[in-house]
């Protein structure tokens, strides 16, 4: 299938590079006017993952959405990514996801072989996940577009969100950086196919196993890094939680390749939008250009970002060591002092 048809050359852009920029994005939802519910637990005023609306006294409601153009030629394998991608919200609010609607968008010259290929990568990932998908939505398209509503439940006292970090907790990360980067250099024709094979293995890597072993923990906020990188997602965490976040970047694992092709300048158009938006906030320190534009690198299901208790940091990155593609200890939450939200030491 992949020798019949290159799905990345139908698109401009590609995964999560494709998200519209944190700081435009804010802007477009600012004056809306909305429901206020008392059972809503979760809204966007946060800029969380995912929505929660509380249903009995033990139970909410957990909703996400999350769909791109292809970051893969391969169809099975965008639509396992892009499946993998959507289920991430969910995993990163402490919820389960168990039911999902599909999202496509397709031109009406792609062979229905390519087609159902994307639908199988989709259901495979979600039956993996022991999630159902029960229907979905399409259109024609120019362009193929792939992703899933989601559905989930949490216990309403456990809800994990972007804004409840605190002074003194220790954050973890749970896989590489660098997807970005990657994915844009192979559609020049610039990456080896082991190093491809190696970020497809990433993103078709559920972020399961990273949300089962934080739940036993005391992690008093969490979100997965994606489109806005770790740099986009770190401020929104600093500011929802009205802390400062100072990182060890030589803890960070850059994916090497990453950052030697940032070196050379390659690049994804999604890093300088979230450059954009959080350089304001960073104190980048001394450290290189080619290893900060890897932290504002575009990430397409990429890894969880965990603010965990310092008395449960150690037990917690154990634990993850054995179970994620990347167990990363790379800084602490500190309390705000004015100015910069994010240090790069």
């Amino acid at each position: 299938m992949e020798n019949d048809i290159k799905l990345t050359k139908l698109a401009s852009c590609a995964g999560c590079g494709a998200k519209v920029g944190a700081g435009v994005l804010a802007q477009l939802l600012g004056d809306l006017q909305v429901l206020r519910d008392p059972k809503l637990l979760v809204g966007f005023d946060k800029s969380d993952d995912a929505s929660v609306y509380q249903l009995t006294e033990d139970l909410a409601l957990v909703q996400t959405v999350d769909f791109f153009p292809p970051i893969a030629d391969d169809p099975y394998t965008f639509g396992a990514i892009a499946a993998t991608n959507a289920l991430s919200d969910v995993y990163a609010m402490g919820g389960e996801p168990r039911l999902a609607l599909n999202i496509m968008a397709v031109p009406k010259d792609l062979p229905k072989e390519a087609v159902h290929e994307i639908l199988r990568g989709g259901y495979e990932k979600a039956y993996e996940a022991g999630v159902i998908i029960t229907g979905g939505h399409s259109i024609l398209d120019p362009e193929p577009k792939y992703g899933l509503a989601v559905t989930g439940f949490v216990h309403p006292q456990k809800v994990l969100t972007n804004s409840g970090a605190r002074p003194g907790d220790v954050l973890l990360l749970t896989k590489p950086l660098g997807i970005g980067v990657l994915t844009t250099a192979n559609k020049a024709g610039l990456l080896t196919p082991e190093t491809l094979a190696y970020a497809n293995r990433l993103m078709t890597t559920l972020n399961k196993a990273a949300r089962d072993a934080m739940v036993k923990y005391r992690v008093h906020a969490c979100t997965d890094v994606t489109g806005f990188a770790l740099m986009g997602h770190s401020t929104e965490m600093a500011q929802g939680s009205d802390v400062e976040i100072h990182l060890n970047v030589d803890d960070i694992d850059l994916i090497p390749e990453a950052v030697e092709l940032a070196r050379l300048g390659v690049l994804p158009e999604g890093m300088y939008r979230n450059r954009n938006f959080a350089e304001p906030y960073v104190d980048a320190g001394e450290i290189e250009l080619a290893r900060q534009d890897v932290l504002y690198d575009p990430q397409t299901s990429g890894g969880l970002l965990i603010a965990v208790d310092p008395a449960d940091a150690d037990a917690l990155y154990a634990e993850l060591q054995a179970v994620v593609p990347s167990a990363q200890r790379i800084g602490t939450v500190e309390a705000y002092r004015g100015g910069k939200r994010i240090f790069l030491r």
